[in-house]
């Protein structure tokens, strides 16, 4: 008789994602096993809203998962055994991070895990973040696994909405050991985005949009002044910046391509400062924001010139998403398999 293919679940619910994925362990792969399927849907924003209170958020999973779980289970045939569920329960694996969005995913992994009696792995939102994006960047041009994010301490920077955190990341048995080494001390990037997009009337989530608006941008433009010190930055500045630049008159994609070159340069000034303190260690760009393609090459160029390596997650596995969570998952239930 075949054996079953072993399927670990997990779910995500971001503030503004639902997502759900479902992967396969596998002990020879380098971040833990294979990505099976994921399903995700982006919660919905009223016009001219620059996002959604967590009472509203929470709601909106409640009704996604369902149709959500069902498009994603529709995929697994008899052949497959679900052996595990994983799922994000808080934003960061540190005392006092919490959002109420996250209980909707928690409730239904639990649920879930109960009713199949097989066990129940939690790890942050940051880490699944992570994962996904490591699991995303592995992958050499010639097909083979470079496990630099998986066998050695790295940088890694997690740039969304709701967070804009430069960390040093030490991979850990099924996790990450993660040392929080700068971030925002006002405004996130994924916030500035979407409030200047917001600001210039487009749909939030705003990145996508801006981005195209910047890419028709064809001057030159103007040096920003930005805001580092150590490994933190601050990005109030870039919204006063572009909001006066609305009110004199500049075109929206100059505005737009001055966003993210404001973006670009700060984080590569965050680069530097921390690759003054830990020298030639791999960096992992990872989070919404960095799905932006404006901003990969000049971050690519730079750590290769400072002797170090930059790793960028495909688009897919950089907005938020549930791959990570899986992953996580399957190195927990391996380990455990070991163990047993």
């Amino acid at each position: 008789m075949t054996a079953k293919r072993k399927v670990i679940l997990a779910i995500d619910t971001s503030n503004y994602t639902t997502s759900a994925a479902c992967s396969t362990p596998d002990r020879g792969h380098v971040s833990g096993g294979f990505l099976i399927k994921q399903e995700k849907q982006l919660l919905t924003v009223r016009a001219g809203e620059r996002g959604l209170r967590q009472s509203d958020a929470l709601f909106a999973h409640t009704c996604n998962l369902p149709p959500l779980m069902e498009r994603l289970l529709s995929t697994l045939t008899d052949e497959d055994e679900i052996v595990a569920v994983g799922c994000s329960t808080t934003p960061r694996r540190q005392e006092g991070s919490y959002m109420p969005c996250f209980l909707a995913g928690e409730n239904v992994a639990r649920g879930i895990a109960a009713s199949l009696r097989v066990p129940y792995y939690t790890f942050s939102h940051q880490e699944g973040h992570i994962a996904a994006a490591a699991y995303s960047a592995v992958t050499t041009e010639n097909g083979a696994q470079d496990d630099s994010l998986s066998t050695s301490p790295f940088l890694a920077f997690h740039v969304s909405g709701g967070t804009t955190d430069l960390l040093h990341v030490s991979p850990s048995d099924n996790r990450y050991e993660i040392e929080m080494l700068g971030t925002s001390l006002d405004l996130h990037a994924g916030q500035a985005i979407d409030r200047v997009g917001v600001m210039l009337g487009l749909s939030f989530p705003c990145g996508p949009a801006l981005e195209s608006l910047a890419k028709t941008y064809t001057e030159k433009i103007p040096s920003p002044k930005i805001c580092v010190r150590g490994c933190d930055c601050n990005l109030s500045g870039l919204e006063n910046l572009a909001q006066k630049m609305h009110r004199e008159g500049a075109s929206d994609s100059a505005i737009a391509a001055f966003v993210f070159s404001f973006l670009e340069k700060t984080l590569i000034k965050m680069t530097e400062n921390a690759l003054s303190m830990y020298p030639h260690h791999p960096v992992l760009y990872a989070g919404g924001v960095m799905s932006n393609k404006l901003m990969r090459t000049s971050l690519s160029k730079f750590c290769k010139t400072n002797g170090s390596r930059a790793y960028f997650a495909e688009p897919a596995f950089s907005a938020d998403n549930a791959v990570g969570t899986s992953l996580l998952a399957c190195r927990a239930y391996l380990a455990d398999q070991t163990l047993s």
